[in-house]
């Protein structure tokens, strides 16, 4: 319980309680805060008790020092990590490759056609229109719209 408190810090609480509460009353006061923290125990141990007869049978094996987050997370880098499957998830995951589909997607383009093309392409070359089915130019500025493609001004709006 106290496992962080030093020698000297010990020493310091032994002679303020003798102190405060003096050599005649100092071994009830000690009892009398032994019996509240049996007390705080027992009931600790009681309500731990109950939430497990109400999880049910498939969290018999739960315990509560797990919900810490430093015991958590040590529990489940340490030995888990295998177990879970993360490595076989990372290895299958390729951003590349799912950016690539999301973009042919967007632009209307099958997948699986796309795929074998864009990887032929380098990654400067354009097809020239935008919606071709190569990489699009990001640094090409838009064309400016026409004087027909403007959209008609409306007074009452500005």
């Amino acid at each position: 319980m106290f496992n962080d408190i030093g020698p000297l810090e010990l020493v310091t609480i032994v002679v303020l309680a003798v102190l405060v509460f003096g050599p005649d009353k100092l071994p009830k006061v000690i009892q009398d805060v032994m019996r509240t923290i049996r007390k705080i125990r027992e009931f600790s141990e009681s309500a731990k008790q109950d939430i497990r007869s109400e999880l049910g049978p498939e969290f018999k094996d739960f315990e509560f020092e797990d919900l810490n987050p430093k015991t958590f997370i040590r529990k489940h880098i340490d030995g888990d990590a295998d177990e879970l499957g993360l490595k076989e998830i990372r290895n299958g995951f390729d951003l590349r490759k799912e950016m690539a589909e999301v973009t042919d997607v967007i632009n209307g383009h099958d997948p699986s056609a796309s795929a074998s093309s864009s990887s032929a392409l380098p990654s400067g070359s354009s097809s020239g229109s935008s919606s071709g089915g190569g990489p699009v130019d990001m640094t090409k500025r838009p064309e400016d719209p026409g004087p027909d493609d403007r959209p008609p001004f409306d007074a009452d709006a500005t």
